[in-house]
């Protein structure tokens, strides 16, 4: 029951965010400051106090890199494979719909709150793990197939920066170099981290626009059948043979059975996709994932 609560409570602050934009309370100045304070501040809070009491030898196993590589590259041929006939604008979104997962704003703060310890620390290092992979793979796939003109140094630069793959590396500096964390600053970070799925669902549900006009019941239904239901069942079944600790395990089957993440609308804003399209698509994996999470978290956990 308590996991279900809390995915219900997932969705209500989705439909909030959702609202409260709507109403225009949440307008664009604002949810650009929310998504500020969580991107660069409650994630990767976060995600240092999560891993800075932990070696990268002890979080990141050659099992764990080679099952994420193994679970991104069949997931990406499946989605291949299957949208190979639509038409280039939605078959570019169609396709990275179909595995770039939302890791940052909903997986992460999602383990955080459900299973804590070593499983968070273990879902950061996917996170970013993962991040190094679906981000330049989506803007290749987006940009080849719309022949969009892409700032590939700018793209690069973005990654390089991003705060959220920095505290990453932090953590995990810190922890290797066995460096201690001032118990003060060790409960600031616990307290700023405990924000980031609230301000994180809040962020989504402001993002998330839904035209019914725009949906596309085969298509979209292709993308939630890949994202929410095969990836999670690939990754249950790669790190199954792999034959990882449970707490890699659990990390990597929760973080796989996210829904497409928000940032694919922006890349298909920007890169020539159908982004109506992927809003759609963003909402109803969204919308779909409160089940499938729920029914994957009692499986794993």
């Amino acid at each position: 029951m308590p996991v279900l609560e809390r995915l219900l409570g997932l969705l209500v602050l989705l439909l909030v965010g959702t609202g409260l934009r709507m109403s225009g309370i949440l307008d664009d100045t604002r949810a650009a400051r929310l998504n500020t304070l969580t991107y660069y501040v409650a994630l990767p809070a976060l995600i240092f106090g999560a891993t800075y009491g932990r070696s990268i030898a002890a979080l990141l196993s050659p099992s764990l890199f080679e099952g994420l590589v193994v679970v991104m590259a069949a997931t990406l041929a499946l989605a291949w494979v299957v949208h190979r006939r639509e038409e280039s604008g939605r078959r570019s979104v169609a396709l990275v719909q179909s595995y770039h997962s939302n890791l940052g704003y909903l997986g992460l703060p999602l383990v955080a709150a459900t299973f804590g310890g070593r499983i968070t620390a273990v879902a950061s290092v996917v996170l970013g793990v993962v991040s190094l992979l679906q981000v330049p793979i989506t803007i290749l796939v987006l940009s080849t197939m719309s022949e969009a003109e892409v700032d590939v140094t700018r793209e690069l630069r973005g990654l390089a920066t991003n705060p959220v793959l920095l505290s990453l590396i932090a953590g995990l500096a810190v922890g290797s170099a066995n460096l201690a964390v001032p118990s003060s600053i060790a409960a600031g970070l616990d307290g700023l981290g405990s924000l980031a799925l609230p301000l994180a669902l809040l962020c989504v549900g402001s993002s998330l626009h839904v035209d019914r006009s725009d949906l596309d019941l085969s298509t979209t239904g292709w993308v939630v059948l890949l994202k929410n239901g095969c990836m999670p069942a690939l990754a249950w079944g790669v790190f199954s043979l792999l034959a990882v600790d449970p707490a890699t395990f659990t990390a990597s089957v929760v973080m796989f059975g996210t829904p497409t993440a928000v940032s694919t609308f922006v890349y298909a804003n920007e890169l020539g996709g159908d982004a109506r399209f992927a809003s759609v698509n963003v909402f109803v994996t969204t919308l779909v994932s409160v089940g499938s999470l729920f029914v994957l978290i009692n499986l794993v956990g």
